[in-house]
Order: C-alpha cells, then structure tokens, then sequence
C-alpha cells in the first residue's frame, strides 16, 4: 500500500511518518510539504519526498500527477501563524484542502483522511463526553475554530460532487510530544517565553484560566489512527483523544511537577480574555484570544467509534502527553524539518562536529585564520537574520518556501560555525557581529519608492540578490576552510557538504529573484500574488 502524508514535517507529520515505518501494510510512503525537511535525519529518511504549496489551485494538476498510483491520501497541512496573515490561512487551511481532495480525485486515488479538529465542535458547558454527532458550528471568536468548520464544509462539498470517494475526518483534541516543544513555543508562548528555566524549577503556583476543560492526545496515538484509518478505508467522523481531562487541577499538577501538593491559581476569563488581546494585539503573545474561548468552551469528547471502528486505542494519558510537551519546552528540542526546528541553534547543527578541541598547527597563520572564520560569522549574523526577516515578510508569496528553507539552512550552518571556531579554542567576538546586526537593520530603513510600513515590489528584487551575494560569500568561505580542513581538525567532506548546500540555496534564491524581477517593475503583474 502506498500512502501519501501532506504536510509531512509537523508536529502530526512527523509522527505520521514515525508510525508507518512501522506498518507491514505500507510499503512506501510519500511525503508532501511546502518546505522540505533534512531527508537523511529520522523519520523522513523512511519517505520519498514532492514539495508543493497547496494554498493555490494551480498547484492541483502537479500534485495530481505525485498522487499517481497512491492508495490513499492522508492531508494534515495546516498553518497555525501568522495569526495576523488571515487570507494566508484561510488559502492554505481552507482553500488548500479542496485543492489537495481535486488533486486527489484527478489522480484516481478514491480514499483520504483529512485533520479536523475539535475546535469545529460548537459551544459545549457540560463535562459529558459528546460524540461525532454533536454541532459542528465552532467557537465563536476563534479564527482557528471558524477554519476548521469551513474546511469541512469544504470535504462535505467535495464529497457530495465524488460520491465514489470515501473520506475520513479526524477530530483530535490538544497534540503534544516530546519533539514538539520548540515549535509549540514559538506558536503559542512566543520565543522569548523563559520556559527554559522549567529545566532548573517547576513553579509551586500555576495561574490557570479558569473552568478551563479541555483533551489532548501524545501524536503518536494519533499517528496511529491516521494510519488506521488509511489502511482500513475508514469513513466518517472520528473524535480521536486521551482518556482523561485536562482541567485546572490536572494541567497544575503537570505544570508543577508535584503530583499532591501543586497550587492552582484560577483566573477567571473574562479578565483574562482581554489581557491576552492585548498581548497578542501588542506583539508580545502570539496566541490570540480565541484559543481561550477555544479552551474554555469546546466540548468534552467520545471516542468510542475510534476505538470501535479503528481498533484504535490511546497508550498515553493527556497528562502524560502533557508532561512530554513541558519537558520538551524545557529542553527546546524538535526534529530535522523547518517546523519542528529546535529553539538552539546548536541543537541544529549539520553535520556534527568532533567533540574534542583541536588546536591549528603551527603551519598555518592562526590569528590571521581566526580574524578570517570572525569576519564569515559577522556575515553569517547579518545574513541570518536578513533571511528570517524576509521569511516573516514574504510568507505570503509563492516564493516563501524558498526563502523559508534557506533561512533554516543558514540558521543551521551559522550554529555550525560557532562550534567550528570554539572548538579551535577562539572566543567567539560580539563586536563584530553587533555592528553585523546594526549594519542589516540600518538596511532596512530605505524606501524603495513606498512609504514606511508599506511593502516594495522593488524590495523582494533587491533583498534575494543581497542574499544571493552574501551565500556566494559564504560558499567561498566554507572553500577555504576546506582548504585547511586538517588545520582545522574537520575531514573535507565536512566542507563540500556545506559548498553544495550554498550552491543549492543560491539556485533557491536565483528562484525568488527570477520570480520578483518578472512582476516587480510591470503595472500589470502583481508580486506578493500568484498571478502570471
């Protein structure tokens, strides 16, 4: 059986991917994102890998064509940021999803599993456990909610014009792992959030919003029933949790580590609601209010027909999914793809570097090498964050998935660089770099021909070509390095690795130029739009 996972690299991918290495039904797998991850790193070295960008429909007839001879589809890509990009969400969650059942349907593929959610359930203040039957008009207030019930108007649509095709819809509840913790961070907490420090203290007092209930599932039980229901050609709907509830005292005696004595602190939500619009409004919390109204109000859920049709039973509590996900925080841990990337950049690093410090030889001219690798690290600062600001910029293009993977490329290779001159026992400068990080964001104030705040079609021109110039540096670079690999202790293929990654991120940026110089300057071509 062949399955075909989009949206392949997340927090559910990742995990979707895990589990069906492990299924003698499956015999290959095929995976699907917009950004591809690292394909040598577990587990999506198990996969054969199409990139494709689902928000538009001229993506159908391509995809169509990667579905060829797949058993079944099982579509989980979904963005959850930016919050503040709403016609980006709705194309990919809403409008990808009826391109992802056509392409399907062209393809002659007659099954998929599609993600749902909880969040489509309406308003429920019972703790009874409701099943598939229950309203599905989501949580006012809740773009996410609101999302979640149009894409599956969309799949009942979808089916009532394919009547051959047989479609299941899983609800899950809260997803949680280990390897999720740096990504659920930046998503909901934010990157500054100090959960670090969950690693040295668990706080006595946990402030809990208050009657919060709610479900959540470890992403490998759910994993599991995606699986189950590909291979069985399930139909229907299926609310997919954990056992036990997650209500104030529950989250407090995970949160604190203290199974008897943690303290709750409710707050009550409608103080809080405001507070964390605010927040959000403000740029310092990237959850919105209407997760709250999410968390407060859904309903509590059955999974009774999972468990009956699928055979599918949950081997973790919420709790311990929960416990997973506060650990994995703690530690900023995550997997080899751009979604699931650690908070560190020295969790990242590729390739690994021996652990021992290696000091140059006397052949070799070491202050003069130093002041050289200093120089490439106050580039690779500067670039760094130019690349994560045009990701930020540009996430609604079609060149975003460009952009996106280089900037984890150049993230990564920056961590690199840092062991690499560490390990030569050199102290790593921050003038150099500061003035690096200036120099970038002085670059930023110029014009282009739009006012501040506005965006250039110019501006996307310009910054892929400082790029461009700054990866054909860095290529360089990584040359000579390569040339004193024994000097450096570091065996040479070390080196033409990172060469032939900086000649494919420069073909990936000569892309995002070929496209932004073709519209930038014309009056009838739009550049932030897929359009001719």
């Amino acid at each position: 059986m062949r399955i075909a996972v989009i949206g392949a690299t997340g927090n559910v991918g990742t995990a979707v991917l895990r589990h069906l290495s492990t299924r003698p039904e499956v015999d290959s797998v095929l995976g699907i994102a917009r950004r591809l991850p690292d394909t040598d790193a577990a587990p999506y070295a198990e996969a054969q890998w199409q990139r494709a960008d689902i928000q538009y429909p001229e993506v159908v007839p391509d995809l169509a064509k990667a579905l060829s001879g797949c058993d079944a589809v099982i579509h989980l890509a979904w963005l959850i940021q930016p919050n503040t990009q709403r016609s980006v969400l709705r194309r990919v969650n809403v409008n990808g999803t009826r391109h992802v059942l056509d392409a399907a349907a062209q393809a002659g593929v007659r099954h998929a599993v599609v993600a749902s959610s909880v969040g489509v359930y309406s308003p429920a203040e019972d703790d009874v456990a409701h099943d598939e039957q229950w309203p599905t008009e989501g949580i006012p207030g809740s773009h996410y909610s609101e999302d979640k019930v149009a894409q599956e108007r969309v799949m009942d649509e979808f089916l009532a014009e394919h009547p051959d095709f047989t479609l299941a819809r899983l609800r899950p509840g809260l997803v949680f792992q280990r390897a999720a913790g740096s990504e659920i961070q930046r998503y909901f907490a934010g990157q500054m959030a100090p959960v670090q420090l969950l690693q040295l203290l668990r706080p006595p007092v946990v402030p809990v919003p208050g009657g919060i209930r709610t479900q959540a599932v470890h992403a490998d039980d759910l994993a599991a029933a995606y699986a189950q229901a590909a291979i069985l050609g399930a139909e229907g709907a299926f609310n997919i949790c954990a056992d036990d509830l997650l209500d104030g005292d529950a989250i407090t005696k995970v949160v604190s580590g203290d199974k008897t004595s943690g303290l709750k602190l409710p707050l009550p939500g409608a103080a809080l609601r405001p507070l964390i619009k605010a927040a959000h409004r403000a740029r310092i919390l990237p959850t919105d209010e209407g997760w709250l109204d999410m968390g407060l109000h859904v309903p509590v859920m059955d999974s009774s027909r999972a468990k009956k049709e699928l055979q599918w039973a949950p081997a973790y509590s919420g709790a311990q999914a929960l416990e997973e996900l506060v650990e994995g925080m703690a530690a900023g841990v995550g997997a080899a793809s751009v979604p699931l990337r650690p908070r560190n950049l020295d969790e990242s690093e590729r390739p690994e570097l021996p652990g021992a410090e290696h000091e140059i030889g006397e052949e070799v001219d070491a202050l003069l090498l130093r002041q050289y690798m200093a120089d490439h690290l106050a580039g690779a600062t500067a670039g760094t964050n130019r690349i994560k600001r045009m990701a930020a910029d540009y996430v609604d293009t079609p060149v975003f998935p460009e952009i996106s993977e280089v900037a984890e490329a150049i993230r990564r290779e920056r961590g690199f660089l840092v062991k690499l001159i560490q390990r030569q026992g050199f102290p790593t400068s921050p003038a150099s770099t500061t003035i690096a990080w200036m120099g970038e964001r002085v670059g930023r104030l110029k014009p282009n021909g739009r006012l501040p705040g506005g965006r250039s079609p110019s501006t996307l021109v310009v910054e892929a070509e400082m790029m461009i110039t700054a990866v054909t540096g860095k290529l360089h670079g990584w040359k000579v390095m390569r040339d004193h690999a024994d000097a450096l202790g570091v065996d040479p293929q070390v080196f033409e690795g990172l060469i032939l990654d900086a000649e494919n991120q420069r073909e990936q940026l000569e892309s995002v130029h070929e496209y932004a110089r073709h519209r930038a300057f014309r009056k009838d071509r739009r550049t932030f739009e897929k359009t001719r």
